[in-house]
């Protein structure tokens, strides 16, 4: 019998914790706050004047978090290391009207965010969670994990062709949850539940941003428990693995100022004021630059000396279709990181990043891996192209291997995580 796995088990049971705690963008915010709170680092409001003072430091924004430590003698023109990733997964979101139902069936009206595998959320266990927002203004973070709804999954009885032609499922009419039992459709039903579940009084919800999520929490999987299965990998491994990096650094003394900057929105085109095409990280370090007593110039400067890691998840050969990846690229899990690299810039790392990664990789001594697509299939995209044409920082994009990206439940080894965090605290480090 072969050696059981060895992995670093406390990072990946933390993992895990995280990602089951993150059913949203919202939730994966606030617990990576509280993380860093633990580590020393205070919220600034964005309303507020910034001083210059040293330390860890963080502004949330929506499902959006920038958290920077200025170390002792930092100058205005320090420049940035930052890593990049993002709190949002594709999934179903709930729609303004969601009460729904036909034929003595009570759904939820449900609209498609990103670009998920359907089939994967079909006959699944779905808890509902998200933010309201109530009648004063305030917000409340709710989670209701436990199985509650369900898109169940026509019976190949009533569909012979299933077998031969494969499953075709309409966004629209295929994939609407049901929660209950009733011949009516009552208006304002799930949200008069969710008030009675978080102890609110009726009515006083006005707003809301909610979205389902599979209720089967991580796991590890395997003959020698060498893989991990889980929800919303993509990219809350990333998210998890920066937050780690980050605590580690601060309280060093440190060339660059450490950033993490968590973005909401990435899977439908991070155009919004919590995404990584909007102003939210060049207005952070700019207002850093200028609250420690610099200038323009200063900001130019520290720009100019910027490296920024991408951060997100990438594929892993699949056994059952490696003809679909690039014949000479193919990344395995726990093989480490990835270096992502196209030519036409749907990834930004060029040589000179590609050399800023392997230094980084060396000093952690971490494997890492290179990911192309191949020729024949559309590439996808990242953070990392926006970041670098937003702001004018040298970007790279790096991340783990999964298999099954976009399901309701991805799948990574178990010694990759702790990788990429290594490396990232080396690259933090500088």
């Amino acid at each position: 019998m072969s050696e059981p796995h060895r992995f670093d088990r406390g990072h990946t049971d933390d993992l895990m914790t995280f990602l089951a705690a993150s059913p949203t963008p919202y939730h994966a915010v606030a617990n990576t706050a509280e993380r860093l709170e633990k580590a020393g680092f205070k919220q600034v409001a964005e309303t507020d004047a910034w001083d210059g003072s040293n330390g860890g430091k963080y502004v949330l924004r929506g499902g959006a978090i920038i958290a920077w430590y200025v170390p002792e003698g930092a100058a205005p023109h320090t420049p940035y290391r930052i890593v990049g990733a993002h709190t949002d997964s594709p999934n179903l979101r709930v729609k303004p009207l969601p009460d729904a139902g036909a034929h003595g069936w009570r759904q939820v009206a449900v609209e498609i965010y990103g670009g998920p595998l359907m089939n994967s959320w079909l006959d699944r266990d779905l808890g509902l969670a998200g933010r309201l927002t109530l009648r004063d203004g305030s917000t409340r973070l709710v989670n209701v994990d436990r199985p509650l709804m369900r898109v169940p999954q026509l019976a190949i009885h009533l569909d012979r062709s299933v077998s031969s032609e494969g499953l075709k499922l309409d966004k629209q009419r295929h994939l609407q949850p049901v929660w209950g039992l009733g011949d009516t459709v009552r208006d304002g039903d799930l949200i008069a539940f969710l008030e009675s579940e978080n102890n609110l009084a009726a009515g006083e919800v006005t707003g809301w941003d909610l979205m389902v999520h599979s209720v089967e929490p991580p796991a590890y999987l395997g003959r020698d428990r060498e893989l991990v299965a889980g929800p919303r990998m993509d990219n809350l491994l990333s998210v998890h693995a920066a937050t780690a990096a980050l605590a580690a650094v601060s309280g060093r003394e440190l060339p660059y100022i450490p950033v993490l900057a968590a973005f909401d929105h990435e899977e439908n085109g991070s155009q919004s004021d919590t995404g990584a095409d909007g102003p939210l990280l060049g207005s952070v370090l700019e207002r850093s630059v200028f609250a420690r007593g610099g200038s323009y110039e200063d900001k130019a400067r520290a720009f100019a000396g910027t490296v920024c890691l991408s951060s997100d998840t990438g594929h892993a050969v699949h056994p059952n279709y490696a003809e679909r990846h690039d014949p000479t690229h193919h990344p395995r899990v726990n093989g480490g990181p990835i270096l992502k690299v196209n030519v036409n810039n749907r990834y930004a790392t060029d040589g000179s990043g590609r050399a800023v990664w392997a230094a980084a990789c060396e000093k952690a001594d971490v494997p890492f891996q290179s990911f192309v697509s191949n020729n024949s299939m559309p590439c996808g995209t990242t953070i990392g192209p926006i970041t670098a044409a937003r702001h004018g920082i040298k970007t790279l994009d790096i991340g783990v291997a999964i298999l099954s990206m976009h399901s309701a439940r991805e799948l990574c080894g178990v010694d990759d995580p702790h990788l990429l965090a290594n490396a990232m605290v080396a690259f933090l480090k500088g």
